[in-house]
């Protein structure tokens, strides 16, 4: 796959090599593109890379070894043995001392796991040596817990010396689409799909159809993602099961904290740990209503899952797993054909139009100052009447944006605005939570607009109606 994106985390990367020193740790979930954005940052450079792993120290130390005799080419270094990082580190130091280095050890939580002790040996090793010698050293790990443990938290020896860290998060709809030859709408399904993580997408083959992709890839026994959210809670947790139970819960449809424990048949405080777990490591999220001004202790707080593709497997993967482990996907295709556009792409759907929004707000083509955005329920998502896909806030110029999202196959008609202004008329909470605000409102849309929702927008300067990524100018 092509680098794509990723320009806010090279710009930070190339600011921390011109300084003198630097230490930046940087971490994300598996196949999010850690690696790969190292690589491309080094490519230029004068870099020695190497990719820890899970065994003995002494294996350990010899092949880091190795990896230091193909950067400095002393050959020697290969068969020799080191009983200790000190001297490594010293070699690499003495290696073109004048010159600029970089070091980057990747998947840093092994080495943890190896010894224990290797949080305070580096913490030794940047504090004499490295932070001195014109050297940036890089740290990095998909081991999210397990990197904000031993690199990142106030206890750990290493607290305090990073000059940079950047969590990698998949990347946006935006940046996919806009340089890829897919439609919207197949950009729009395979995103629902994998969520912007660029390992996924590798494995989608854009000479097959969707269909075709999901089955070899997802829904084969030995597909490479047919048991991947089993493999990340395996990582990221001690008590897999559990966490499983809490994710499934929530796929079935279960989003308020006191709904999920009662399922489970835990007290809710005892609950919220897992939950602030499964957030920190990027599987759920927690949304409040925009009209919310205390985020962390809203009682409106619903958790949902945050990660397109376990989201997916959950739903067409999970319940099925009995037929799957035959080869029999009938069933499976049978559910895609019920509801995977209307309900599950739809739904993904939403989040995309906040990402264009952004994105047009960004590039000025809709005056719009972004302090937050989210959307609107009155009471439980999906079960009132009075929900709002997207809403935004532009605090500066006390201006409320208010927008839906339609995954139609037909235009979108004007009747969707008039609900629309309806909901916002109506809803004395919004109205009080945003007095003296002005509203604009916006129509998302794959299909366009039918003429008569053309023509109200042609006479209402706040309404924008976005067809695909583009807003419809007024004639």
């Amino acid at each position: 796959m092509k680098f794509i994106g990723r320009k806010q985390e090279l710009e930070t990367l190339q600011r921390e090599y011109d300084h003198d020193s630097s230490f930046v740790v940087i971490y994300g979930r598996r196949r999010v593109g850690k690696t790969t954005l190292i690589k491309e940052f080094v490519k230029d450079k004068n870099a020695l890379y190497y990719l820890a792993t899970e065994e003995v120290e002494s294996l350990v130390l010899s092949h880091f070894a190795s990896s230091i005799s193909k950067f400095t080419e002393q050959q020697y270094l290969k068969n020799a043995k080191f009983t200790n990082w000190y001297d490594l580190f010293d070699i690499i130091i003495n290696f073109k001392k004048n010159e600029k280095k970089i070091i980057v050890i990747d998947e840093f939580p092994y080495l943890v796991k190896v010894n224990s002790a290797i949080p305070s040996i580096f913490q030794k090793i940047w504090d004499e040596r490295l932070k001195d010698n014109n050297i940036m050293l890089i740290l990095c790990g998909s081991f999210i817990s397990m990197m904000k443990k031993y690199t990142l938290n106030y206890d750990s020896p290493l607290y305090g010396r990073r000059t940079a860290q950047i969590r990698l998060m998949p990347l946006s709809f935006m940046e996919i689409h806009s340089l890829s030859n897919d439609a919207f709408t197949s950009s729009v399904e395979k995103f629902s799909i994998t969520g912007g993580v660029p390992k996924y997408f590798e494995f989608f083959n854009n000479s097959k159809s969707l269909k075709d992709n999901i089955t070899e890839t997802v829904l084969f026994k030995n597909s490479f993602l047919y048991e991947e959210p089993l493999f990340l809670l395996k990582e990221e947790t001690r008590d897999p099961a559990s966490y499983f139970s809490i994710i499934k819960t929530i796929a079935d449809g279960n989003h308020k904290i006191g709904n999920i424990a009662s399922i489970l048949e835990i007290e809710s405080k005892k609950l919220s740990p897992y939950l602030k777990t499964l957030i920190d490591i990027g599987f759920l999220e927690k949304q409040v209503p925009i009209t919310e001004k205390d985020f962390l202790n809203s009682r409106k707080g619903l958790y949902f899952i945050s990660d397109n593709f376990m989201k997916f497997w959950f739903k067409y993967v999970y319940p099925f797993r009995d037929e799957l482990e035959f080869n029999n996907m009938d069933i499976v295709f049978e559910e895609l054909d019920k509801d995977f556009i209307t309900s599950f792409v739809a739904f993904s759907y939403e989040d995309i139009c906040k990402n264009i929004f952004v994105e047009l707000c960004k590039n000025k083509i809709i005056s719009f100052t972004l302090s937050k955005i989210g959307s609107y329920w009155l009471n439980d998502y999906g079960k009132s009447d009075t929900q709002i896909d997207v809403m935004a806030l532009d605090n500066r110029n006390k201006i409320v944006f208010a927008g839906e999202c339609k995954y139609h196959m037909k235009p979108v008609d004007a009747d969707v605005f008039f609900d629309l202004q309806r909901k916002i008329i109506n809803s004395n909470e919004i109205n009080r939570a945003f007095k003296n605000y002005k509203f604009i409102y916006g129509i998302f849309s794959k299909s366009g607009f039918t003429k008569r929702l053309l023509d109200i927008n042609d006479q209402n300067e706040d309404l924008f109606l976005i067809n695909e990524c583009e807003v419809i100018a007024p004639f």
